[in-house]
């Protein structure tokens, strides 16, 4: 299933960053690959955090992943480390 945007909101913004919170169907796997949050290139910056609830209609996960690229049309984050 591809990204869809009605299903990513703000949740704080402060300071030049977003707090973002999205939930999918999809699995981690399938948000975390290549070109999954392209879509969202014109809101999502660098350093922004996406609270992400994955696999809703299976064995529900959240996971926290951070925006590291945007050139403004292709979008990578990675699993949040802290």
């Amino acid at each position: 299933m591809p990204f869809l945007s009605k299903d990513l909101s703000v949740l704080a913004y402060a300071n030049n960053f977003t707090l973002w919170h999205y939930t999918t169907p999809d699995t981690a796997a399938a948000v975390i690959a290549a070109n999954y949050f392209n879509n969202a290139a014109s809101m999502l910056r660098v350093n922004d955090l996406i609270i992400t609830n994955v696999n809703t209609g299976g064995t529900a996960a959240t996971n926290f992943y951070v925006v590291t690229a945007n050139n403004g049309t292709t979008v990578t984050v990675a699993l949040f480390a802290a």
